[in-house]
């Protein structure tokens, strides 16, 4: 089988392989800024405004509703406000880039500091990623574990 791409379909798809490797980049600088607790970068990575989902866990001070760029950023400092930073481990098994959509799957681990009690489980993170922007950020996680861990 040949398949002959016209022009529009070469620029077509030339363009939307660069709109996902801008994405692919975006991401890419938000994981290397949430590994370093650049909350400054972190600010100018995501849009003023964020579809923000995470599933609020009144237990878990760090896990509530967010939609600006300044809110968001800062679920990472109050994430290591109230854990053991040293304990914090999260793996990336999954990055799926398409157009101006990304998800990471893996697994996260941590204590929370004010019991001593460790948390754990798979996670899933949706992010869109708009003229360079982090316009979404859905966050799938073990919520039950976490509230457990947060319950002295």
């Amino acid at each position: 089988m040949s398949v002959n791409l016209t022009a529009t379909t070469k620029s077509s798809v030339a363009n939307a392989n660069a709109v996902t490797e801008a994405t692919r980049a975006v991401v890419q600088e938000f994981l290397a800024a949430r590994l370093a607790g650049d909350t400054a970068r972190l600010v100018a990575l995501f849009a003023d405004k964020v579809d923000w989902q995470l599933a609020e866990n009144p237990a878990a001070p760090w896990i509530r509703p967010r939609s600006t760029a300044v809110e968001c950023a800062a679920l990472f400092t109050e994430l290591m406000e109230h854990t053991v930073p040293e304990d914090a481990r999260a793996s990336v098994d999954t990055f799926l880039v398409d157009g101006t959509d990304a998800v990471l799957m893996g697994h996260l681990s941590g204590t929370v500091r004010a019991t001593g009690k460790s948390f754990e489980g798979p996670f899933a993170l949706r992010l869109t990623v708009e003229n360079g922007r982090i316009t979404r950020h859905h966050l799938y996680e073990n919520s039950l574990s976490i509230a457990e861990a947060c319950t002295a």
